[in-house]
């Protein structure tokens, strides 16, 4: 799982690398060159989220015990991943406001005002996102820590199952020695009953013997 994740992680810095720079690149393009920029930049930021997903994906089938190390690389690419989407939603506010003054004739200060006023909602929304993404992270870590919660128990019962099964094993010999042992005593038993009738026999038999040889004298 670990060698899926490094792969994706490796594509993801590529791509951003390339990203970074064509945002860099839109306001100082012209005309439709700048349009296939945009249009070029959208569709990359667009490779950037699904990779994100398959990483999150593969985070989630490692091993809790390795696992806080790739949550913590997912919680920095998410944060570069905000920035590259604010810093592309600035410069597409500049590049809608030179494409406005360009079609509408608009004087300088009234852009600016404009620029301004969009720089404003844009910050606005970027701390929502921001609000927005702390609030999903808690609720990853939080059904991560359930999972982990889970499998513990899982283990545990697993534990305690085998921890049974030795038990019902264990009684069973013991029941099995129990008979054995229980075996071996009736027959010492019943072999000193044997012994002890012999013994009788051959007393009671040389007492007649004697009687009656001493009868005849």
């Amino acid at each position: 799982m670990s060698s899926d994740f490094e792969s994706y992680e490796q594509d993801f810095a590529v791509l951003t690398a390339d990203i970074t720079g064509r945002i860099g690149k839109v306001p100082k393009l012209l005309g439709d060159e700048k349009k296939q920029m945009v249009a070029n930049v959208e569709k990359q930021l667009e490779e950037a989220r699904e990779l994100l997903e398959q990483m999150e994906l593969e985070v989630r089938e490692i091993p809790p015990q390795s696992r806080g190390m790739y949550s913590s690389r997912m919680r920095s690419y998410k944060q570069e991943m905000g920035k590259l989407e604010a810093d592309f939603k600035r410069s597409r506010i500049a590049y809608s406001d030179e494409v406005r003054n360009e079609l509408l004739g608009d004087d300088g200060n009234s852009s600016e005002n404009q620029r301004a006023h969009l720089l404003d909602n844009t910050e606005r929304l970027e701390r929502s996102s921001r609000r927005l993404e702390a609030g999903y992270q808690i609720a990853v870590e939080t059904e991560q820590i359930g999972q982990e919660m889970l499998e513990n128990l899982s283990h545990d019962r697993e534990k305690i199952q085998r921890a049974r099964e030795r038990l019902r094993e264990t009684d069973a010999n013991l029941g099995k020695s129990s008979r054995i042992l229980t075996g071996m005593l009736r027959r010492i038993i019943q072999n000193r009953i044997l012994i002890v009738v012999l013994a009788l026999f051959i007393i009671l038999t040389t007492a007649m013997a004697i009687y009656f040889s001493v009868k005849r004298r």
